[in-house]
Protein backbone atom coordinates (compact mmCIF):
# COMPACT_ATOMS: atom_id res chain seq x y z
CA UNK A 1 0.00 0.00 0.00
CA UNK A 2 2.73 2.45 -0.97
CA UNK A 3 0.61 4.61 -3.24
CA UNK A 4 -2.91 5.96 -2.83
CA UNK A 5 -5.30 5.70 -5.75
CA UNK A 6 -6.80 8.86 -7.17
CA UNK A 7 -10.54 9.21 -7.77
CA UNK A 8 -9.92 9.41 -11.52
CA UNK A 9 -7.99 6.14 -11.48
CA UNK A 10 -10.88 4.44 -9.71
CA UNK A 11 -13.47 5.95 -12.06
CA UNK A 12 -11.61 5.00 -15.21
CA UNK A 13 -10.96 1.48 -13.93
CA UNK A 14 -14.64 0.97 -13.11
CA UNK A 15 -15.85 2.54 -16.35
CA UNK A 16 -13.74 -0.01 -18.23
CA UNK A 17 -14.95 -2.91 -16.08
CA UNK A 18 -18.57 -1.87 -16.71
CA UNK A 19 -17.88 -1.56 -20.46
CA UNK A 20 -18.85 2.12 -20.45
CA UNK A 21 -15.55 3.61 -21.60
CA UNK A 22 -16.03 2.72 -25.28
CA UNK A 23 -18.88 1.94 -27.66
CA UNK A 24 -18.98 -1.85 -27.76
CA UNK A 25 -19.80 -3.99 -30.82
CA UNK A 26 -22.95 -6.10 -30.98
CA UNK A 27 -20.89 -9.29 -31.11
CA UNK A 28 -21.05 -10.25 -27.44
CA UNK A 29 -23.89 -8.66 -25.45
CA UNK A 30 -23.86 -11.61 -23.05
CA UNK A 31 -20.36 -10.75 -21.85
CA UNK A 32 -21.43 -7.17 -21.18
CA UNK A 33 -24.57 -8.19 -19.29
CA UNK A 34 -22.51 -10.68 -17.31
CA UNK A 35 -19.97 -8.20 -15.97
CA UNK A 36 -22.02 -7.98 -12.76
CA UNK A 37 -25.58 -8.60 -13.95
CA UNK A 38 -28.15 -5.97 -14.90
CA UNK A 39 -30.98 -5.14 -12.51
CA UNK A 40 -34.40 -4.98 -14.14
CA UNK A 41 -36.37 -2.88 -11.69
CA UNK A 42 -38.13 -0.84 -12.82
CA UNK A 43 -38.94 -3.03 -15.86
CA UNK A 44 -36.79 -2.01 -18.81
CA UNK A 45 -33.84 -0.91 -16.66
CA UNK A 46 -31.64 -3.68 -18.04
CA UNK A 47 -32.43 -2.62 -21.62
CA UNK A 48 -31.32 0.95 -20.89
CA UNK A 49 -28.14 -0.40 -19.30
CA UNK A 50 -27.31 -2.56 -22.33
CA UNK A 51 -28.15 0.31 -24.70
CA UNK A 52 -25.55 2.47 -22.98
CA UNK A 53 -22.95 -0.20 -23.70
CA UNK A 54 -24.12 -1.19 -27.19
CA UNK A 55 -26.05 1.77 -28.64
CA UNK A 56 -26.83 -0.05 -31.89
CA UNK A 57 -28.46 -3.05 -30.20
CA UNK A 58 -32.22 -2.43 -30.62
CA UNK A 59 -34.88 -3.58 -28.15
CA UNK A 60 -36.03 -6.30 -30.55
CA UNK A 61 -32.56 -7.85 -30.47
CA UNK A 62 -32.49 -7.69 -26.67
CA UNK A 63 -35.87 -9.41 -26.52
CA UNK A 64 -34.61 -12.09 -28.89
CA UNK A 65 -31.61 -12.81 -26.64
CA UNK A 66 -33.82 -13.00 -23.55
CA UNK A 67 -36.97 -14.66 -24.85
CA UNK A 68 -36.11 -16.66 -27.98
CA UNK A 69 -32.41 -17.51 -27.89
CA UNK A 70 -32.50 -17.53 -24.07
CA UNK A 71 -28.78 -16.88 -23.85
CA UNK A 72 -29.79 -14.35 -21.19
CA UNK A 73 -32.04 -15.17 -18.25
CA UNK A 74 -33.98 -13.00 -15.82
CA UNK A 75 -34.42 -14.22 -12.26
CA UNK A 76 -34.44 -12.89 -8.69
CA UNK A 77 -30.79 -12.56 -7.73
CA UNK A 78 -28.60 -9.93 -6.02
CA UNK A 79 -30.44 -8.19 -3.17
CA UNK A 80 -33.49 -10.23 -4.14
CA UNK A 81 -34.02 -8.01 -7.20
CA UNK A 82 -34.83 -9.18 -10.74
CA UNK A 83 -31.51 -9.37 -12.60
CA UNK A 84 -30.65 -10.25 -16.22
CA UNK A 85 -27.49 -12.32 -16.64
CA UNK A 86 -25.96 -14.86 -19.06
CA UNK A 87 -27.66 -18.24 -18.90
CA UNK A 88 -24.27 -19.95 -18.87
CA UNK A 89 -23.46 -18.14 -15.60
CA UNK A 90 -26.72 -18.98 -13.84
CA UNK A 91 -24.89 -20.66 -10.98
CA UNK A 92 -22.88 -17.48 -10.30
CA UNK A 93 -26.00 -15.31 -10.05
CA UNK A 94 -28.24 -17.90 -8.38
CA UNK A 95 -26.82 -20.93 -6.55
CA UNK A 96 -23.80 -18.97 -5.28
CA UNK A 97 -26.29 -16.96 -3.18
CA UNK A 98 -27.60 -20.00 -1.29
CA UNK A 99 -26.70 -19.61 2.42
CA UNK A 100 -24.95 -22.31 4.41
CA UNK A 101 -25.30 -23.51 7.99
CA UNK A 102 -27.33 -20.95 9.98
CA UNK A 103 -26.94 -18.04 7.53
CA UNK A 104 -30.27 -16.34 6.70
CA UNK A 105 -31.59 -16.15 3.16
CA UNK A 106 -31.29 -12.90 1.22
CA UNK A 107 -34.51 -10.84 1.16
CA UNK A 108 -36.47 -12.94 3.66
CA UNK A 109 -36.35 -10.84 6.86
CA UNK A 110 -39.75 -9.39 6.04
CA UNK A 111 -41.48 -12.77 6.33
CA UNK A 112 -41.35 -12.59 10.14
CA UNK A 113 -44.74 -10.85 10.36
CA UNK A 114 -46.40 -13.71 8.46
CA UNK A 115 -44.56 -16.36 10.47
CA UNK A 116 -45.63 -14.76 13.76
CA UNK A 117 -49.23 -14.60 12.56
CA UNK A 118 -49.18 -18.26 11.50
CA UNK A 119 -47.11 -19.38 14.48
CA UNK A 120 -44.97 -21.49 12.19
CA UNK A 121 -41.22 -21.62 11.69
CA UNK A 122 -39.44 -20.59 8.51
CA UNK A 123 -38.02 -24.09 8.08
CA UNK A 124 -41.37 -25.83 8.52
CA UNK A 125 -43.12 -23.62 5.98
CA UNK A 126 -40.21 -23.62 3.55
CA UNK A 127 -40.18 -27.43 3.41
CA UNK A 128 -43.83 -27.38 2.32
CA UNK A 129 -43.07 -24.67 -0.22
CA UNK A 130 -40.21 -26.67 -1.77
CA UNK A 131 -42.38 -29.78 -1.97
CA UNK A 132 -44.94 -28.08 -4.23
CA UNK A 133 -42.55 -26.11 -6.46
CA UNK A 134 -42.12 -28.98 -8.99
CA UNK A 135 -45.72 -28.22 -10.00
CA UNK A 136 -44.37 -25.11 -11.75
CA UNK A 137 -42.62 -27.31 -14.34
CA UNK A 138 -44.43 -27.00 -17.65
CA UNK A 139 -46.60 -24.13 -16.40
CA UNK A 140 -46.62 -20.47 -17.32
CA UNK A 141 -48.16 -18.09 -14.81
CA UNK A 142 -48.97 -14.48 -15.68
CA UNK A 143 -48.34 -11.74 -13.07
CA UNK A 144 -46.52 -11.84 -9.76
CA UNK A 145 -49.79 -11.69 -7.77
CA UNK A 146 -51.11 -14.76 -9.59
CA UNK A 147 -47.81 -16.58 -8.97
CA UNK A 148 -47.97 -15.87 -5.24
CA UNK A 149 -51.57 -16.98 -4.91
CA UNK A 150 -51.24 -20.06 -7.14
CA UNK A 151 -48.34 -21.47 -5.11
CA UNK A 152 -50.11 -20.55 -1.86
CA UNK A 153 -53.05 -22.62 -3.13
CA UNK A 154 -50.78 -25.58 -3.80
CA UNK A 155 -49.44 -25.35 -0.25
CA UNK A 156 -52.80 -24.97 1.48
CA UNK A 157 -53.81 -28.68 1.77
CA UNK A 158 -50.36 -29.57 3.13
CA UNK A 159 -50.62 -27.14 6.05
CA UNK A 160 -51.84 -28.24 9.47
CA UNK A 161 -55.65 -27.95 9.53
CA UNK A 162 -55.48 -25.29 12.26
CA UNK A 163 -53.34 -23.04 10.04
CA UNK A 164 -55.34 -23.19 6.83
CA UNK A 165 -57.84 -20.50 7.83
CA UNK A 166 -55.03 -18.16 8.83
CA UNK A 167 -53.23 -18.88 5.54
CA UNK A 168 -56.19 -17.53 3.58
CA UNK A 169 -56.65 -14.37 5.64
CA UNK A 170 -55.93 -10.99 3.98
CA UNK A 171 -52.25 -10.10 3.83
CA UNK A 172 -50.65 -7.76 6.34
CA UNK A 173 -48.41 -6.56 3.50
CA UNK A 174 -49.20 -4.60 0.37
CA UNK A 175 -52.75 -4.91 -0.95
CA UNK A 176 -54.86 -7.19 1.26
CA UNK A 177 -57.56 -7.23 -1.41
CA UNK A 178 -55.23 -9.04 -3.83
CA UNK A 179 -52.93 -11.00 -1.53
CA UNK A 180 -53.43 -13.44 1.32
CA UNK A 181 -51.09 -14.18 4.21
CA UNK A 182 -50.08 -17.31 2.32
CA UNK A 183 -49.41 -15.34 -0.84
CA UNK A 184 -47.23 -12.94 1.11
CA UNK A 185 -45.20 -15.80 2.60
CA UNK A 186 -44.75 -17.29 -0.87
CA UNK A 187 -43.51 -13.93 -2.15
CA UNK A 188 -40.59 -14.07 0.27
CA UNK A 189 -39.88 -17.73 -0.47
CA UNK A 190 -39.59 -17.02 -4.20
CA UNK A 191 -36.10 -15.59 -3.72
CA UNK A 192 -34.69 -18.80 -2.20
CA UNK A 193 -36.61 -20.71 -4.90
CA UNK A 194 -34.88 -18.60 -7.54
CA UNK A 195 -31.43 -19.30 -6.05
CA UNK A 196 -32.25 -23.01 -6.25
CA UNK A 197 -33.19 -22.65 -9.92
CA UNK A 198 -36.88 -23.33 -9.31
CA UNK A 199 -38.41 -20.16 -10.80
CA UNK A 200 -37.45 -17.63 -13.48
CA UNK A 201 -39.12 -14.82 -15.38
CA UNK A 202 -40.58 -15.74 -18.74
CA UNK A 203 -41.60 -13.49 -21.62
CA UNK A 204 -43.65 -10.45 -20.67
CA UNK A 205 -47.32 -10.46 -21.64
CA UNK A 206 -48.25 -6.83 -22.16
CA UNK A 207 -47.35 -5.04 -18.94
CA UNK A 208 -47.32 -8.26 -16.91
CA UNK A 209 -44.33 -10.52 -16.25
CA UNK A 210 -44.73 -14.26 -16.61
CA UNK A 211 -43.09 -17.00 -14.58
CA UNK A 212 -42.11 -20.63 -15.03
CA UNK A 213 -39.53 -23.05 -13.71
CA UNK A 214 -35.85 -22.79 -14.66
CA UNK A 215 -36.03 -26.27 -16.20
CA UNK A 216 -39.05 -25.39 -18.34
CA UNK A 217 -37.43 -22.19 -19.55
CA UNK A 218 -33.84 -23.35 -20.10
CA UNK A 219 -34.59 -26.95 -21.05
CA UNK A 220 -32.45 -28.34 -18.23
CA UNK A 221 -32.01 -27.99 -14.48
CA UNK A 222 -29.63 -25.43 -12.98
CA UNK A 223 -26.03 -26.55 -13.48
CA UNK A 224 -23.69 -25.69 -10.61
CA UNK A 225 -19.96 -25.27 -11.16
CA UNK A 226 -17.27 -25.58 -8.53
CA UNK A 227 -16.13 -21.95 -8.79
CA UNK A 228 -19.52 -20.20 -8.79
CA UNK A 229 -18.97 -18.50 -5.43
CA UNK A 230 -15.46 -17.35 -6.33
CA UNK A 231 -16.69 -16.04 -9.66
CA UNK A 232 -19.36 -13.99 -7.91
CA UNK A 233 -16.82 -12.27 -5.66
CA UNK A 234 -14.44 -11.74 -8.58
CA UNK A 235 -17.19 -10.02 -10.55
CA UNK A 236 -17.84 -7.68 -7.65
CA UNK A 237 -14.18 -6.78 -7.17
CA UNK A 238 -13.61 -6.38 -10.89
CA UNK A 239 -16.54 -3.97 -11.25
CA UNK A 240 -16.44 -2.18 -7.88
CA UNK A 241 -12.88 -2.50 -6.62
CA UNK A 242 -11.15 -1.15 -4.62
CA UNK A 243 -13.81 -2.42 -2.23
CA UNK A 244 -14.40 -3.62 1.31
CA UNK A 245 -16.29 -6.50 2.82
CA UNK A 246 -19.01 -4.08 3.95
CA UNK A 247 -19.59 -2.80 0.43
CA UNK A 248 -19.78 -6.41 -0.78
CA UNK A 249 -22.44 -7.18 1.85
CA UNK A 250 -24.56 -4.24 0.71
CA UNK A 251 -24.20 -5.18 -2.95
CA UNK A 252 -25.39 -8.73 -2.27
CA UNK A 253 -27.93 -7.82 0.40
CA UNK A 254 -26.71 -10.75 2.48
CA UNK A 255 -25.76 -11.36 6.12
CA UNK A 256 -22.26 -10.65 7.39
CA UNK A 257 -21.66 -14.35 7.94
CA UNK A 258 -22.55 -15.28 4.38
CA UNK A 259 -20.67 -12.33 2.91
CA UNK A 260 -17.50 -13.07 4.87
CA UNK A 261 -17.61 -16.74 3.86
CA UNK A 262 -17.89 -15.79 0.19
CA UNK A 263 -15.23 -13.09 0.50
CA UNK A 264 -12.76 -15.56 1.95
CA UNK A 265 -13.06 -17.83 -1.11
CA UNK A 266 -10.80 -15.35 -2.97
CA UNK A 267 -8.53 -14.47 -0.04
CA UNK A 268 -5.47 -15.66 -1.96
CA UNK A 269 -6.38 -13.58 -5.01
CA UNK A 270 -6.78 -10.14 -3.43
CA UNK A 271 -4.47 -7.49 -2.02
CA UNK A 272 -4.99 -4.21 -0.15
CA UNK A 273 -4.63 -0.71 -1.62
CA UNK A 274 -5.27 2.80 -0.31
CA UNK A 275 -8.38 4.57 -1.56
CA UNK A 276 -9.51 7.87 0.00
CA UNK A 277 -7.08 7.24 2.83
CA UNK A 278 -8.64 3.91 3.73
CA UNK A 279 -7.70 0.31 3.10
CA UNK A 280 -9.68 -1.48 0.44
CA UNK A 281 -9.13 -4.57 -1.69
CA UNK A 282 -8.66 -5.41 -5.35
CA UNK A 283 -7.99 -8.51 -7.36
CA UNK A 284 -4.22 -8.74 -7.60
CA UNK A 285 -4.59 -9.55 -11.29
CA UNK A 286 -6.22 -6.15 -11.86
CA UNK A 287 -3.56 -4.06 -10.11
CA UNK A 288 -1.75 -2.84 -13.21
CA UNK A 289 -4.96 -1.79 -14.94
CA UNK A 290 -6.19 -0.04 -11.80
CA UNK A 291 -3.05 2.02 -11.31
CA UNK A 292 -2.65 2.76 -15.03
CA UNK A 293 -6.17 2.84 -16.47
CA UNK A 294 -6.87 4.04 -19.98
CA UNK A 295 -8.82 7.29 -20.19
CA UNK A 296 -12.39 6.70 -21.41
CA UNK A 297 -13.08 7.34 -25.09
CA UNK A 298 -16.67 8.42 -24.33
CA UNK A 299 -17.02 11.69 -22.46
CA UNK A 300 -20.76 11.96 -21.81
CA UNK A 301 -23.43 9.36 -21.06
CA UNK A 302 -27.08 9.43 -20.03
CA UNK A 303 -27.23 6.41 -17.74
CA UNK A 304 -30.47 4.91 -16.50
CA UNK A 305 -31.16 5.38 -12.79
CA UNK A 306 -30.53 1.73 -11.95
CA UNK A 307 -27.48 1.08 -14.10
CA UNK A 308 -25.06 -1.37 -12.43
CA UNK A 309 -22.33 1.30 -12.58
CA UNK A 310 -24.36 3.28 -10.03
CA UNK A 311 -24.28 0.41 -7.52
CA UNK A 312 -20.93 1.70 -6.23
CA UNK A 313 -21.21 1.91 -2.45
CA UNK A 314 -18.47 4.54 -2.07
CA UNK A 315 -20.71 7.15 -3.64
CA UNK A 316 -18.18 9.97 -3.27
CA UNK A 317 -16.39 8.43 -6.26
CA UNK A 318 -19.45 9.09 -8.39
CA UNK A 319 -20.29 12.49 -6.90
CA UNK A 320 -18.02 14.12 -4.29
CA UNK A 321 -20.73 16.44 -2.93
CA UNK A 322 -22.82 14.37 -0.45
CA UNK A 323 -25.59 16.99 -0.46
CA UNK A 324 -26.45 15.89 -4.02
CA UNK A 325 -26.70 12.20 -3.24
CA UNK A 326 -30.38 12.35 -2.26
CA UNK A 327 -31.19 13.65 -5.73
CA UNK A 328 -29.46 10.64 -7.31
CA UNK A 329 -30.41 7.73 -5.06
CA UNK A 330 -34.07 7.74 -4.05
CA UNK A 331 -35.97 5.31 -1.85
CA UNK A 332 -37.76 3.96 -4.93
CA UNK A 333 -37.31 4.92 -8.59
CA UNK A 334 -34.08 6.81 -9.24
CA UNK A 335 -33.68 9.43 -11.98
CA UNK A 336 -31.18 8.86 -14.75
CA UNK A 337 -27.78 10.49 -14.37
CA UNK A 338 -25.54 12.56 -16.59
CA UNK A 339 -22.12 10.94 -16.46
CA UNK A 340 -18.97 12.80 -17.48
CA UNK A 341 -15.87 10.60 -17.55
CA UNK A 342 -17.21 8.57 -14.64
CA UNK A 343 -18.50 11.45 -12.50
CA UNK A 344 -22.20 12.25 -12.06
CA UNK A 345 -22.65 15.90 -13.04
CA UNK A 346 -26.45 15.99 -13.22
CA UNK A 347 -29.68 14.03 -13.44
CA UNK A 348 -32.32 13.48 -16.14
CA UNK A 349 -35.87 12.23 -16.45
CA UNK A 350 -37.89 11.13 -19.46
CA UNK A 351 -41.66 11.26 -19.86
CA UNK A 352 -43.62 9.51 -22.59
CA UNK A 353 -46.41 11.57 -24.16
CA UNK A 354 -48.30 9.73 -26.87
CA UNK A 355 -45.74 8.63 -29.45
CA UNK A 356 -43.22 11.15 -28.20
CA UNK A 357 -40.84 11.62 -25.30
CA UNK A 358 -39.90 14.70 -23.32
CA UNK A 359 -36.55 14.71 -21.53
CA UNK A 360 -35.48 17.11 -18.81
CA UNK A 361 -31.78 17.38 -17.91
CA UNK A 362 -30.51 19.18 -14.82
CA UNK A 363 -26.80 19.94 -14.62
CA UNK A 364 -25.12 20.95 -11.38
CA UNK A 365 -22.20 22.50 -13.21
CA UNK A 366 -21.97 24.00 -16.66
CA UNK A 367 -20.75 21.74 -19.44
CA UNK A 368 -19.37 22.87 -22.80
CA UNK A 369 -20.95 19.94 -24.65
CA UNK A 370 -24.64 20.60 -24.00
CA UNK A 371 -25.43 20.05 -27.72
CA UNK A 372 -24.10 16.52 -27.27
CA UNK A 373 -26.57 16.02 -24.42
CA UNK A 374 -29.41 16.87 -26.79
CA UNK A 375 -28.04 14.29 -29.24
CA UNK A 376 -27.89 11.65 -26.49
CA UNK A 377 -31.47 12.45 -25.49
CA UNK A 378 -32.59 12.02 -29.11
CA UNK A 379 -30.70 8.72 -29.39
CA UNK A 380 -32.33 7.38 -26.23
CA UNK A 381 -35.83 8.36 -27.38
CA UNK A 382 -35.18 6.63 -30.71
CA UNK A 383 -34.01 3.52 -28.85
CA UNK A 384 -37.36 3.52 -27.05
CA UNK A 385 -39.04 3.84 -30.48
CA UNK A 386 -40.26 7.34 -29.68
CA UNK A 387 -39.69 10.77 -31.18
CA UNK A 388 -37.99 13.31 -28.95
CA UNK A 389 -40.54 16.11 -28.81
CA UNK A 390 -38.87 18.26 -26.17
CA UNK A 391 -35.55 18.44 -24.37
CA UNK A 392 -34.81 20.93 -21.63
CA UNK A 393 -31.34 21.46 -20.17
CA UNK A 394 -31.04 23.47 -16.97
Amino acid sequence: MNHELSVDQIRYYRLHSHHLDVINPKSDPNQLAGACGMQNTPPGAWETALFNRIPDCPPAEMERLLYQEKSLIQAWSLRGAPVVFPAEESDVFLSALIPENEEPWIYTNGILLALDFLQMSFEELFRIFLSVMPQLNGRRIVSKTELDQTIAGWMLPLLPAAKQGLWNRPSMYGNPGKQTVGGAAVSFFLRPASFHGLVVFGEREGISPTFTSYQSWAGHSLKIGEDAQKQLVRKFLRCYGPATLDSFLRWLGCSRGQGRRLWETVSEEIEPVLAAGKKAYILAADKDRLFSPDAPQRDLLLLGGHDPYLDQRDRFVLQPDPSLHKQIWKLQTNPGVVLSRGEIIGIWTGKKKGNGMEIKITLWTGHPETPRLSELAEEYAAFRRLKLTKVEIF
